[in-house]
């Protein structure tokens, strides 16, 4: 019997799905009855959305998520050995990126799984795509340190390394801090940082804009409680 697949599915960052998801993945969600997901809930809106036509109570879902521990995921690919096709679905953006969904990708390679990653939105990329700064060298750090002394560390550290490796420094931020966040970089950043500030990228109220800290802390945007990508560069 043939072995089935592991097929990364990117998920919308919102707005019209037909904008940002080729016809080809949506087939392929078609081609699967078992799902790997970060959210139930969530999974579950955006198959329907998607047009996915096996019933939802047909369909096998597995939670992995930041609480899930790998022991707990040592049989979600069983299906693959039987000749199924099995979807990692992220909440938003493309699978394993900033995404637990690693931690099943990990395990596929680890048996010799294929592991099929399919096109999709990512708010990383189409951000920095957007921004203007040097998109040949550049790093993702992740989520800066909630302790307010860390975070003013970290951010001066990123900026340390944008000037002295000219490379372009992304990070995110949970939507409730994403305000403070921009009002803390035009305040301790270098006055001629530049600073790109991408907001709800892909929906109707989308806003992406680079500018200096110095242009910033005069003309700070509302963004408070909405999804945003920061980047600097020298």
């Amino acid at each position: 019997m043939q072995h089935g697949t592991l097929i990364l599915f990117p998920v919308g960052l919102g707005g019209d799905l037909s904008a940002c998801l080729p016809e080809y993945n949506r087939q392929l969600l078609n081609t699967c009855t078992t799902f790997i997901v970060e959210e139930l809930r969530t999974a579950r809106r955006f198959l329907k959305k998607a047009g996915y036509l096996t019933p939802i109570d047909d369909t096998t879902f597995y939670v992995l998520n930041e609480h899930t521990q790998q022991s707990e995921i040592e049989h979600y690919l069983d299906g693959i050995s039987e000749g199924k096709n099995i979807g990692l679905l992220s909440e938003a953006g493309l699978p394993c990126v900033a995404d637990p969904g690693a931690m099943a990708v990990r395990m596929a390679q680890k048996h010799g799984i294929e592991v099929v990653p399919l096109v999709g939105p990512s708010s990383l990329m189409m951000a920095l795509m957007a921004s203007g700064f040097n998109g040949q060298n550049f790093a993702f750090v992740g989520y800066l340190p909630i302790d307010k002394p860390e975070r003013i560390k970290a951010i001066k550290a990123l900026e340390n390394r944008a000037y002295h490796e000219n490379q372009t420094q992304i990070f995110i931020e949970t939507p409730y801090r994403s305000q403070q966040t921009i009002e803390l970089l035009s305040n301790i950043c270098n006055p001629q940082t530049m600073i790109c500030v991408a907001t709800d990228i892909t929906l109707e109220n989308q806003f992406i804009k680079s500018a200096t800290a110095a242009w910033w802390k005069k003309h700070l945007p509302d963004i408070a409680k909405r999804n945003t990508v920061f980047l600097i560069e020298s």
